[in-house]
């Protein structure tokens, strides 16, 4: 079983689609990078030599942010904009979609489950 940067690739898969796995690595880097490393994209995971893994280890660590370091640019990233206090920023703190979306319906993935109203409730008095 294969691992790049601290992630098992599937050893069942194609290389291609195995790369895929790594956070930050999509179909379209992960033919880049078997075409800059000369590896042929239909093999599979499992028929990967040692040599070949770290020829795609070392082009995905020197070429590619992936995993730990890109989620942390992205977390960054949002920290800023809510520091600085943009409206981008508001809605990533607040939960709401942050590029435009409507909220008066949908938008149930950002906002989560409704919430039911709370009837209003008559306190009862004694007489």
């Amino acid at each position: 079983m294969a691992r790049i940067e601290g992630v098992s690739l599937p050893s069942n898969k194609r290389v291609e689609y195995g790369l895929t796995y790594l956070f930050g690595i999509g179909l379209a880097s992960a033919r880049n990078i078997l075409d800059h490393v000369k590896i042929d994209p239909n093999k599979r995971v499992r028929d990967l030599t040692d040599h070949e893994i770290a020829l795609i280890q070392k082009e995905i660590s020197s070429e590619h942010r992936v995993e730990g370091e890109l989620r942390k640019e992205i977390t960054m990233n949002i920290k800023r904009l809510q520091e600085i206090g943009s409206y981008r920023g508001l809605r990533h703190k607040r939960g709401l979609p942050v590029r435009g979306q409507r909220t008066k319906t949908n938008a149930r993935t950002r906002k989560g489950p409704r919430k039911q109203p709370v009837a209003l409730k008559r306190k009862i008095t004694k007489k």
